[in-house]
């Protein structure tokens, strides 16, 4: 199967900085033409960032694609910040992009966390969403952290949850997520970076089939490591800032819009269940499930599906 050919590596045409309070400042990039089909992208993690191939799944003649850093994230400032940064806070951000760049409605593009911040976001203003696009499902439900934190993906991944688990005390090992949390946010600085490099493995080598060495130096580097883990663990404790089934239970808000959701088979960090009941209670949405597939959007049959659902939100929205 011949790999997917992503659109050609693009510049933005305008960047801007944005307060959005809090002493939050988020980098925010527009791509294409300023006259396309409005479009934003929602990066994962929480934390994660932008990367320049991001940019790659929209085609420049007819979108204008609006991709930034949430709070605390990439070069949005404060790096690392907690203050004031919630699921509801970013909500209230994408409000504020909007209308600060003019946009009356616009597609939302969302992977792994993206999904999640998507989903809250469209079923917050409903009104101001034509269509979502949703990759690697993460509804960040209790079952779903219990696989990730607790032990569930160990089966699959013995060596590595090893290598995960070997900073925490036995004693504290039932409750793995709780006792990084103190770790990460504590005041022992040393601990506390030791514990995000191990955070950061483990987060990198279970994000794609294949372990990415550009990943795994990403969630790992000196400066980037700490400040990450502690926003992925914030969240993660917290439970996104969600009710149990608040994303599948707001899902007829947004029936109305199309959708399609893409889920590798194999996905280690998403595993496919969540697509699986998010369609359930969508049916009018688009389900792919992608054979062979893991959980990063580089991966080519990930990569090919939302490729081909942009082109065709491009060909429904002009």
């Amino acid at each position: 199967m011949t790999e997917p050919r992503l659109y050609p590596p693009v510049e933005p045409y305008a960047t801007h900085r944005i307060a959005v309070g809090d002493g939050h400042e988020l980098h925010v990039e527009e791509v294409g033409r300023p006259d396309g089909v409005p479009v934003v992208f929602l990066h994962g993690g929480p934390g994660g960032g932008l990367v320049p191939a991001a940019r790659r799944f929209f085609d420049p003649r007819r979108y204008r694609a609006v991709l930034f850093d949430q709070r605390g994230a990439g070069r949005s400032t404060p790096f690392g910040g907690l203050r004031g940064n919630t699921t509801w806070h970013l909500v209230a951000d994408l409000e504020t992009i909007r209308e600060r760049l003019g946009i009356d409605r616009w597609l939302v593009f969302g992977g792994s966390w993206g999904v999640t911040l998507g989903l809250a976001y469209a079923q917050t203003h409903p009104d101001r969403v034509t269509g979502l696009i949703l990759r690697g499902v993460l509804l960040l439900r209790r079952s779903e952290r219990d696989w990730f934190y607790q032990g569930g993906l160990r089966h699959l991944q013995p060596d590595e949850w090893e290598r995960f688990v070997a900073p925490i005390p036995a004693a504290e090992r039932g409750d793995v997520l709780a006792a990084y949390h103190r770790r990460l946010h504590g005041p022992d600085e040393a601990q506390a970076r030791a514990c995000a490099v191990a955070w950061g493995r483990w987060e990198a080598v279970n994000s794609s089939l294949r372990p990415d060495p550009g990943v795994l130096a990403h969630f790992t580097g000196e400066e980037q490591a700490l400040p990450i883990a502690r926003i992925l663990s914030h969240y993660a404790v917290h439970g996104g800032f969600l009710t149990e089934t608040q994303l599948l239970d707001g899902v007829d808000r947004i029936r109305h819009l199309p959708a399609v959701i893409v889920n590798g088979r194999y996905d280690l960090c998403c595993p496919p269940v969540s697509a699986y009941d998010l369609a359930r209670r969508w049916p009018e949405a688009e389900l792919r499930i992608v054979p062979g597939a893991g959980h990063s959007a580089a991966e080519p049959g990930i990569a090919r599906e939302l490729l081909r659902a942009t082109d065709r939100f491009a060909d429904l929205l002009t």
